[in-house]
């Protein structure tokens, strides 16, 4: 598929969302950006969080990661609904009891403003991460397939990308963005689900035919308990996956701030327990597709493309999508479900990070009515020039896959949010709050260490998402240490 027909589908493409910006965006509020103004439909709301909880990482690296650990990531995602089950009828009601803007406002309430902006710190760095993994794929796959033929440095291609997300983001804001996320899900659904149908006729057997293949069940395992020091063991996978959910949704401004949008807490419950159930199922679809296209490699003689004399798995569904002798119906689809799945997720996070940040560390709704407007405005800009400087660097220091990469760096991350919040909800200690950055910078660094030579200090054993429930454990038992003693 030739570079610029490409190109003109993501200009087609873009234009469409800011039609849907420009009906969204013409109450230019603080109240529209931040909240939606409460009055979002919660099966409208879900149904886009698939898209943002799924991403461009798992429209690419998930079937790309099929070749070395099959299908055991389904392990985590059957965890993913367990932790669903706690966000809904543990956090949730907390939220909308206290009416937070910003989840990190329940920290200030509980603990004091160390702890509030502790919390939001964490979140801060998380999703500047894990926007900037999922916006550096993408990238990369634009970079590879379209801009390297035309000699255009990656740099500008980052820059265009966030330019834009902030063109139709920086008036509506959340508002635009439930209803931007819903067409970029559809669009992300249809293509994986059609891009399987060409495959399997490409491959000229039936879908049976193939699922009952030997090579099909060579990538097909899903639950794996012969080794508990694998990371791949299924408890590890399963309770990796519950907490994985429960800090990178329930603990997470970006996910959260579509739920606050609904109108009682009742919705926002159906909105989160229903997208749930929906990612098993669509998890399993996109490993499948994982599947199909190493077989389809594998009969018919595509090389996984390599980078920098890397071999990159990542890129092997744009390979075969773009260049695979499937016809243009495939690239057609594909460039549209890449984009749709990546912008689904990289819009709320900017969106996300503008918001925490202004109500978190600026305090906005505390001054003057006249700036508030220009204050969210200026953040918005400049959160966006992060992100492309944090993207640029990737090019340089990423080497894993990158769904491998986003969990791993969440393990770390999250963890204080995890403890913070633990530790304020099932416990009615009260702690010494000018301490807790310091209680959650050790938990980083004593969960690094851990993980770093675990080898050695457990007989042989490596953690895998359970490291995120560590990290937790020692930032609950490093709050004890510093409670307060009745005088």
């Amino acid at each position: 598929m030739q570079p610029i027909y490409i190109l003109s589908l993501i200009i087609i493409y873009f234009f469409v969302l800011l039609t849907i910006a420009y009906f969204t965006g013409k109450n230019d509020s603080n109240d529209t950006f931040f909240k939606a103004n409460k009055k979002s439909p919660w099966y409208i709301v879900a149904f886009g969080m698939i898209g943002a909880s799924l991403s461009g990482v798992t429209f690419i690296s998930v079937p790309g990661w099929v070749q070395s650990s099959q299908f055991s990531y389904m392990q985590v995602v059957i965890g993913y609904l367990f932790g669903y089950l706690v966000i809904a009828y543990v956090l949730i009601p907390i939220y909308y009891k206290i009416k937070v803007t910003s989840i990190y406002e329940f920290l200030k309430h509980r603990f004091g403003p160390t702890s509030h902006k502790t919390g939001a710190f964490f979140f801060f760095v998380s999703r500047v991460l894990g926007a900037s993994f999922r916006l550096f794929l993408v990238a990369s796959v634009l970079q590879y397939f379209i801009f390297d033929a035309w000699n255009i440095p990656f740099e500008v291609t980052v820059i265009l990308s966030i330019l834009l997300i902030w063109i139709y983001t920086f008036k509506g804001g959340i508002k635009t963005i439930v209803w931007t996320d819903t067409l970029q899900t559809l669009f992300m659904l249809i293509a994986v689900v059609a891009t399987i149908i060409i495959i399997v006729n490409g491959l000229n057997l039936s879908f049976s035919e193939i699922i009952s293949s030997p090579e099909f069940e060579k990538y097909s395992k899903i639950v794996f308990t012969d080794d508990f020091n694998d990371k791949k063991y299924f408890i590890k996978s399963f309770l990796g996956g519950m907490f994985i959910a429960i800090a990178m949704t329930g603990l997470d401004q970006d996910m959260m701030q579509k739920n606050l949008t609904c109108k009682n807490t009742k919705e926002a419950q159906w909105n989160v327990i229903s997208l749930g159930v929906v990612l098993i199922f669509v998890n399993f679809v996109f490993l499948t597709l994982g599947a199909l296209l190493f077989i389809y490699a594998q009969k018919m003689g595509i090389a996984i493309p390599m980078v920098d004399g890397n071999v990159k798995t990542d890129l092997l569904f744009p390979e075969i999508a773009l260049n695979g002798n499937l016809g243009i119906s495939i690239g057609i689809i594909f460039v549209l479900g890449l984009i749709a799945a990546a912008y689904s997720s990289a819009d709320s996070a900017l969106t996300s990070l503008t918001t925490s940040y202004c109500i978190d560390f600026l305090d906005i709704e505390n001054k003057e009515q006249s700036k508030q407007k220009a204050i969210r405005k200026r953040t918005h800009i400049v959160i966006s020039a992060i992100l492309v400087i944090v993207i640029v660097i990737f090019k340089y220091v990423l080497e894993d896959n990158v769904i491998s990469s986003v969990l791993q760096v969440a393990s770390y991350t999250y963890g204080p949010l995890l403890g913070l919040f633990a530790f304020g909800i099932f416990t009615n200690i009260n702690i010494k709050d000018k301490y807790v950055w310091l209680i959650a910078i050790f938990s980083v660094v004593a969960t690094y260490f851990l993980n770093k030579y675990s080898i050695n200090l457990f007989n042989g054993y490596i953690f895998g998402y359970e490291l995120l429930i560590v990290n937790g454990l020692i930032t609950f038992i490093g709050l004890l240490s510093i409670k307060k003693t009745n005088s």
